[in-house]
């Protein structure tokens, strides 16, 4: 797998009763960011970030780039740590719970985190596994399915197009029906077949009270897809 990427954290609590257990999060703000500050050595990416987002809605974040779009994504999924600020995701404060956070996250990325020899049907088995999901092999095959993948479902990463691998990155996202998305411009070189998965599956979310925060430079699709739109510009996050 390229890079170093915690997208879970193992547990012997099955991923069912812990929602359940995490229910009662679920009502009021699904992200709440105040004073977040974040610099690479002397160049400051963040500054004094503040961010409200309710459960059922989809942000659509614009900026160019280099302006900390991903940046963000990253600290949200806690890839990478913030200099100062506070994160409260789902009621659970990131310094202190991490690890409930990151079970509640899906994120699909640059890099699309997969195993390039795995076939479709392996990798998200390899991800079940790893969320101690139950009944593994139907959510494989319903997962498969939405994404349009079920007959590719014994083919090898490395054999799909991009277009399919990037569907395949958002069939591993959604795989543990996670509350909230985060999406690194996930639109960026799929067909308009695949965009219409990836647009279906986002109304799907937000429909079920679950929330997406999407980076874009489409500015077609962005405000078309979302219910607010923001530019990360100076580190700051403006209202468009």
């Amino acid at each position: 797998m390229k890079g170093e990427y915690v997208l879970f954290d193992s547990s012997d609590i099955p991923l069912e009763l812990l929602k359940i257990i995490m229910a009662k999060h679920n009502s009021g703000t699904a992200i709440s960011i105040k004073g977040l500050k974040k610099s690479f050595g002397e160049h400051p990416v963040i500054w004094d970030l503040n961010l409200e987002l309710e459960w059922g809605k989809f942000l659509a974040l614009f900026g160019t780039n280099g302006s900390g779009k991903t940046t963000l994504l990253k600290i949200l999924a806690s890839q990478i740590q913030p200099d100062s600020g506070q994160i409260i995701i789902s009621g659970y404060d990131q310094a202190k719970n991490p690890r409930a956070i990151r079970r509640i996250l899906g994120v699909v990325g640059h890099q699309h985190y997969l195993y390039d020899d795995l076939t479709c049907a392996e990798n998200l088995q390899f991800y079940g596994r790893l969320y101690n999901l139950s009944q593994i092999s139907n959510k494989i095959h319903s997962v498969l399915s939405r994404i349009d993948l079920a007959q590719y479902s014994g083919m090898k990463v490395r054999s799909l197009s991009h277009g399919m691998q990037k569907r395949l990155a958002l069939g591993r996202a959604i795989l543990h029906e996670p509350d909230i998305l985060l999406l690194d411009e996930p639109e960026g070189g799929l067909d308009q077949k695949s965009l219409g998965i990836l647009h279906d599956i986002s109304s799907e979310w937000t429909s079920r009270k679950r929330s997406i925060i999407m980076t874009t430079h489409n500015h077609d699709v962005g405000n078309s897809w979302s219910d607010n739109v923001s530019i990360l510009a100076n580190g700051i996050l403006k209202t468009d």
